[in-house]
């Protein structure tokens, strides 16, 4: 049959106009680009032969519709539209992520979808939709690493974690480095239902599994035996305890009164920015704060312990870098950031679930922050030499 413009024109205008009509009229218009495409490839290739249709599913103007997907027999076609098709829905998969990982729940990410194109999500459609996006992560989770790292920051926080059946707070490792350009990188995150010494040590020994050779500085908190760990796992690697942690525990001691006069002695004993005090002076004036309270303030005596000389190991370095190794800060940043998207979740429903946004969250701020040099790290020359 033969149509006018006219004709073609009022029966496109009738089709519209009815109910679902512009959906059949995109689905009618896609169709026939790809049985055009298919007749085209038929031409170029004399031996190819049509070999019937599949059907493929699209949305369009908040409705889904069925494509007639044109093949031939050697499966050697395949539309360009399809293309355009598969882009589009790896962008609604970026998107479901990116919600997902900025703390929206499952059910939230479906009705922000549901209001922007018209399409209800279940929580495990939302769910199978991440799919490549877990396998993702989890891919760079344990990707080959560098084999030397000026600094190591290592710090466990601990989250409501579903298992078996009941709710826990669970540890969750992350391991923080400095690469030898001054930019950072996480390199583990993993979970452990406790915090250990001989658990840290596991997953530094990991680290070489994976490509690490030598650490020039370890930094930590005051975790038991976490020497012991650092000495076997990276025998030439530096450790530095963290001040931030010690003054806190020292302040604790005090009553509230007192505390402002104790933190300008703290302040003159951790002084940083300086290369005009040894790690041992400090520690010789840690010592003698122990003995001057220690009579009004007994757990004071455990100051003089010998291992508290590591709190000090950050004077042996430039100046401008002691104030980014002295303490974990930059970990626990990182730890604050990992609360933000989970706290909105409550008791997580499993391990993996944890780490998949944990490992997010690293990822992102790795290609976003993270990648650029720390510019106080230009003074790597005695990192370096750790090796």
């Amino acid at each position: 049959m033969n149509f006018t413009q006219e004709q073609i024109s009022e029966l496109m205008l009738n089709i519209a106009n009815s109910e679902n009509g512009t959906n059949l009229l995109m689905q009618m218009t896609l169709n026939a680009f790809m049985k055009s495409e298919r007749q085209l490839h038929q031409q170029e290739n004399p031996d190819t032969y049509a070999n019937g249709y599949r059907e493929r599913k699209a949305r369009g103007f908040g409705r889904e519709m069925v494509l007639k997907v044109p093949r031939t027999r050697d499966g050697g076609f395949y539309p360009v539209l399809l293309n355009v098709l598969r882009d589009e829905d790896e962008e609604h998969r970026k998107l479901i992520f990116s919600l997902y990982k900025k703390g929206l729940t499952t059910e939230q990410v479906s009705d922000v979808y549901e209001e922007i194109y018209g399409k209800d999500y279940s929580k495990q459609q939302i769910s199978y939709l991440m799919k490549d996006s877990r396998e993702e992560v989890s891919v760079w989770l344990n990707r080959r690493l560098d084999s030397h790292y000026l600094v190591l920051y290592i710090d466990a926080t601990f989250v409501h974690t579903r298992r078996d059946k009941s709710v826990s707070k669970e540890g969750y490792y992350t391991i923080l480095g400095i690469k030898e350009d001054g930019s950072r990188e996480v390199l583990s995150i993993v979970n452990h239902p406790t915090e250990g010494a001989i658990l840290w040590q596991l997953e530094l020994n990991s680290l070489q599994k994976r490509g690490v050779q030598s650490v020039g500085l370890v930094v930590s908190d005051g975790l038991a035996y976490i020497e012991n760990a650092i000495v076997k796992s990276f025998p030439s690697a530096q450790h530095q305890l963290c001040v931030v942690h010690m003054k806190r525990t020292i302040l604790s001691v005090f009553p509230r009164t007192k505390r402002v006069e104790i933190g300008k002695e703290l302040l003159q004993i951790f002084a940083v920015d300086t290369k005009k005090v040894t790690p041992l002076a400090a520690f010789e004036n840690l010592c003698k704060f122990a003995e001057q309270h220690k009579k009004s303030y007994p757990s004071l005596k455990s100051l003089s312990n010998e291992r508290n000389i590591a709190y000090f190991s950050y004077l042996d370095y430039p100046a401008p870098i002691q104030r980014m190794i002295y303490s974990t800060n930059w970990i626990e940043r990182l730890n604050r950031d990992y609360k933000r998207v989970l706290k909105m979740r409550g008791a997580m429903t499993s391990p993996e679930s944890v780490l998949f946004l944990m490992g997010s969250v690293a990822m992102e701020k790795e290609y976003k922050s993270y990648n650029y040099p720390v510019s106080v790290f230009r003074y790597v020359d005695e990192l370096k030499r750790k090796r």
